[in-house]
């Protein structure tokens, strides 16, 4: 029964909650004792507080008892993103120079998931400062792949995508600049949402006004990111691009038909990336579940020039303004991959800067004009499989050699520069069990949208229902129905 509980939808929890037919204690329990478990070979949750996630607990139950009024999330276990800073619980952001940091607050992300009920029980793995799509750092080691032992969890937001897979947690957040909600979820089949940049305000934020990097849910379901997404997007008057709708609209129930959508396919996003022919036979096995549910399909994809500069450019110039100063008093103690990004952006003139910012410009008008003749885009998530945990990140793809550590990241890097809303949802798996991400993209600020296509593939096709075998050894061997 206890396991049972840990591999339900978050959505059904939080009902089994309300309803009283499952109290908190009880559910934060089962999931304890499965981190207890499974957690030591995963290394997903690196940060745990189980007396205070049990005492927290507790407290929800006595307020649901007393008839108090309760949040959306009331009762439902949360793991925090080791980026995030949650209040009174160490922070590290990966980083040996935070080894010992505890904030003095949460940051929004945390907070608002708070506020709607949900009870921290940790912090996830993630790599250094959130760098890179594959999670390891020198504090605490690297996230196994809950779907075979050894092989990488993603990133940034691994650890969390891993918990949720695993059922260590029924719902996580986490953070995407070039992927880092997309990717984990692509690689451990579950479900990450990169929102519209200002859909979730990010507070503080030392450069508020960049739309790079968005946070944003992970869940088990599309319906589960939903029912985040209600609690974490809303406006702060403090984030000046935060959008003003409100969060509550985004938990509606979700169709299971997609009559009349206009459907774009882009294998390769026009031709810009290579991408595994494992994931591209996997991927397009499936296309004729759109056709099924109602919508029509063909191969199309936007002009995408000059997404590359300004995602390039932009990240740079980021990391430059973010680790510039860090790196050059610990060079020695931040990786080398932060340290070349640093470096590049340190390089800029306000003439690149000015010249990126016009190419973003160009590339978001073609891409609103684009979503005039199509309703999604859809591509692959990512252009490689989970691949072993020591290598650092893949340097090729399909004969394609990278030229630098972002290469085999572009599907993701090159939907982020769009600012586009962009879905990770389990498109099915290799025949040797690995899972495959479908990426579903939608006009700017039409996030509603991608949930509601996302959750007809995902009930149509029950690719997300399939989870890893965690019994004893065979844990790590393929996945089974």
């Amino acid at each position: 029964m206890d396991d049972d509980l840990c591999t339900r939808p978050a959505t059904e929890l939080a009902a089994l909650v309300r309803d009283r037919q499952v109290s908190a204690r009880e559910l934060m329990d089962a999931h304890l004792d499965r981190i207890e478990r499974l957690n030591p070979s995963l290394n997903a949750i690196v940060t745990l507080d189980a007396e205070g996630a049990r005492a927290a607990a507790d407290a929800a139950d006595a307020r649901l008892a007393a008839g108090e009024p309760v949040g959306p999330l009331h009762g439902l276990p949360v793991a925090h993103k080791d980026t995030h800073a949650t209040g009174g619980m160490r922070t590290t952001w990966g980083s040996p120079l935070h080894a010992d940091t505890v904030p003095a607050q949460d940051e929004l992300v945390v907070a608002r998931l708070k506020a709607a009920g949900a009870i921290r029980v940790g912090k996830t793995n993630v790599p250094e400062f959130a760098a890179g799509s594959h999670t390891f750092n020198t504090l605490f080691g690297a996230t196994h792949n809950p779907y075979r032992h050894g092989l990488s969890a993603g990133g940034s937001s691994g650890g969390a995508a891993a918990a949720l897979a695993a059922g260590l947690v029924p719902i996580a957040e986490g953070s995407d600049m070039g992927g880092s909600l997309r990717n984990p979820a692509a690689f451990c089949n579950v479900v990450g949402l990169r929102p519209t940049p200002g859909r979730v305000p990010t507070h503080p934020a030392s450069i508020g006004w960049s739309q790079l990097s968005v946070q944003g849910p992970m869940g088990r379901t599309v319906a589960d990111v939903a029912l985040g997404l209600s609690a974490l997007a809303g406006p702060d008057p403090r984030v000046p691009i935060s959008l003003s709708d409100p969060g509550a609209s985004f938990a509606a129930p979700l169709p299971t038909e997609l009559t009349g959508l206009r459907v774009a396919w882009a294998p390769d996003l026009g031709g810009q990336v290579p991408v595994d022919p494992a994931i591209t036979a996997v991927l397009e096995a499936s296309l004729g579940v759109f056709t099924d549910l109602g919508a029509t399909v063909e191969q199309d994809c936007p002009d995408l020039t000059g997404a590359d500069e300004a995602f390039g450019v932009l990240r740079a110039w980021l990391f430059e303004a973010s680790f510039g100063d860090l790196v050059r008093r610990h060079p020695d103690q931040v990786k080398e991959t932060i340290r070349w990004n640093a470096a590049r952006g340190a390089e800029l003139t306000g003439a690149d800067v000015g010249r990126a910012e016009v190419a973003h410009t160009a590339l978001f008008e073609r891409v609103v004009e684009f979503f005039e003749r199509f309703d999604v885009l859809l591509a692959p998530t990512t252009q490689v499989l989970p691949f072993p945990v020591e290598v650092e990140y893949p340097t090729a793809v399909a004969d394609v050699q990278f030229d630098d550590y972002l290469g085999w990241m572009r599907s993701c890097t090159l939907v982020s520069a769009t600012g586009c809303p962009a879905l990770s949802v389990p498109g099915g798996f290799t025949p040797d069990g690995l899972p495959v991400g479908l990426q579903v993209v939608a006009a700017p600020r039409a996030d509603r949208r991608v949930l509601e296509v996302g959750h007809a593939f995902e009930q149509a096709t029950g690719f997300g229902r399939r989870r890893p075998d965690l019994s004893g050894q065979s844990a790590f061997g393929p996945a089974t129905r």
